[in-house]
């Protein structure tokens, strides 16, 4: 079945402007993307699907992801992203993107909740039902956090048991200023919900990009290990968001270093079994 990159993103500046791209830090990564750029490098390093995660706040780009996977065999499926504040509406926009074309590859949702300056948003009562909503669509929900942000997101996990949560990056550990805590302590309780999974991804953006190495993540890698086991982890390029360190294969290489002690069936849950279980992904018709 080959591997599965369970996070990665493309954009289109002619289509609209993505104001995240304008500092100096992002100068090397300001220019579309898209799945044809994707598709040697990921050919390369035998990932035969992909999970397309959404960047923008805004449910026209994510029903574009959709169709755009619906005519690209690469995209197994597409986390999107809809309004959680809109409460019982939620539903509704869900629907409305199922039945458009590629709705069917809709599998999570993603809010960025690193950018909201209230360290509680996702324990909003409003907030809380638009988390409803995704668990009753029977979708999974991506939390995209800061470690600052990782007790109101145990909060939230455990007030909704029904819901899988995924949570990107690792909640994006101070790797380049090598400290662990709170950050590890927390990611312990976070993994200690049977309903919370992680992606091994976003690692490198996370170290020095000009001089990272494995040995500066694997502490955190090993962390991550220990607290969800692989059968609760999958991998993620965070491609082309990786660019900014590291080249797509050198992020394979990465994670195939990290994960060298682990065992066949571990390795086979960590570079796809778990991604396809935790999204449910669809089977694409062959030929």
């Amino acid at each position: 079945m080959g591997r599965i990159d369970a996070h990665h993103h493309v954009w289109d500046l002619a289509r609209r402007p993505h104001d995240w791209l304008a500092g100096p830090e992002t100068a090397a990564i300001r220019r579309s993307f898209g799945l044809a750029d994707l598709a040697g490098p990921a050919a390369d390093a035998g990932v035969a699907r992909t999970v397309l995660v959404q960047v923008l706040p805004e449910t026209a780009e994510t029903a574009e992801f959709l169709a755009l996977a619906a005519d690209d065999e690469l995209v197994a499926g597409v986390v999107g992203w809809v309004d959680l504040t809109l409460g019982d509406a939620v539903a509704e926009r869900l629907a409305a993107l199922r039945d458009g074309p590629g709705g069917e590859l809709l599998v999570g949702v993603r809010h960025l909740v690193q950018g909201e300056p209230d360290d509680r948003w996702l324990c909003r009562p409003d907030v809380r039902r638009g988390l409803a909503a995704v668990a009753a669509a029977g979708l999974a929900y991506d939390l995209l956090v800061l470690p600052h942000q990782l007790p109101a997101a145990l909060d939230t996990v455990r007030a909704l048991p029904g819901l899988t949560f995924v949570l990107d990056h690792l909640a994006k550990p101070p790797i380049a200023a090598g400290s662990r805590q709170p950050w590890a302590g927390l990611l312990g309780e976070l993994a200690a919900e049977p309903n919370v999974y992680a992606k091994l991804s976003g690692l490198v953006t996370e170290a020095d990009h000009a001089a990272w190495t494995v040995a500066a993540l694997r502490p955190y890698a090993e962390t991550a290990l220990t607290a969800f086991g692989a059968g609760r982890l999958m991998f993620g390029s965070d491609w082309p968001v990786c660019l900014l360190a590291a080249s797509y294969a050198e992020v394979v290489g990465a994670a195939e270093e990290l994960t060298a002690a682990l065992g066949p069936a571990e390795r086979a849950d960590v570079f796809g079994d778990v991604a396809a279980r935790v999204y449910r992904l669809p089977a694409r018709p062959a030929g």
